[in-house]
């Protein structure tokens, strides 16, 4: 049996499918973070990862992710640069027109923020999700096809729906305990390697028993 793990550091894992990316190898804003083996599928432009899917991202948040996230096609992050003065008449942003209007940057200074946005291990976004700014993604989290996620998702919850709401989660309350005490993605990939089925399809018993010791 082949037990040589997957190369992380390669843009493209599956040569014939060039619409799938690995996150970690391809971004380059210090302000993002991905672990390995996180990926994007996009048809048509994966690699435009930073410019396409993070939107308004003017710092300094950052965009965490975790290892082993899976992100279909269109999943958008929106950064905190996005936001709009709410407390007056107008939500328009003047300043940034330039000519005199560029005097009162001030003005957009200091709005409020909601820190990083941070996304845990084993994630699974399915097709055109959108993630709030400052939202905390918990690990072995589900995000439904066409949420807009405007709150913190906990451990292996699935969330759907816009506003996202928790549907329920994967595994029951100790369990879910049990599985973030083994937190398999931090193992050796070669220990990952050798317990791929378990990952995959054991039971919490099953991948308890075969963690590293």
């Amino acid at each position: 049996m082949n037990l040589l793990p997957a190369d992380p550091t390669v843009l493209h894992p599956f040569p014939d499918q060039p619409r799938v990316v690995l996150l970690k190898p391809l971004v380059t804003s210090a302000l993002i973070e991905v672990g390995e083996y996180s990926y994007y599928d996009d048809p048509d432009d994966p690699t435009a990862f930073e410019t396409r899917n993070v939107l308004y991202h003017y710092g300094p948040e950052k965009l965490v992710i975790g290892k082993f996230c899976a992100l279909g096609t269109g999943v958008r992050f929106i950064m905190n640069g996005a936001n709009h003065r709410m407390d007056g008449p107008s939500t328009f942003p003047f300043p940034i027109m330039g000519g005199s209007w560029a005097a009162h940057f001030d003005l957009l200074t200091g709005l409020p923020g909601r820190g990083d946005t941070v996304v845990g291990n084993d994630v699974w976004f399915g097709y055109d999700t959108t993630v709030m700014p400052g939202v905390r993604i918990g690990h072995g989290a589900v995000i439904g096809s066409g949420a807009v996620v405007v709150d913190d998702v906990p451990d292996y919850g699935i969330v759907g729906g816009n506003p996202a709401r928790l549907i329920r989660t994967r595994h029951d309350e100790a369990d879910v305990a049990r599985l973030l005490g083994v937190a398999w993605w931090d193992w050796p990939v070669e220990h990952i390697t050798a317990h791929v089925r378990v990952i995959m399809s054991g039971t919490v018993d099953e991948l308890e028993a075969v963690a590293p010791r």
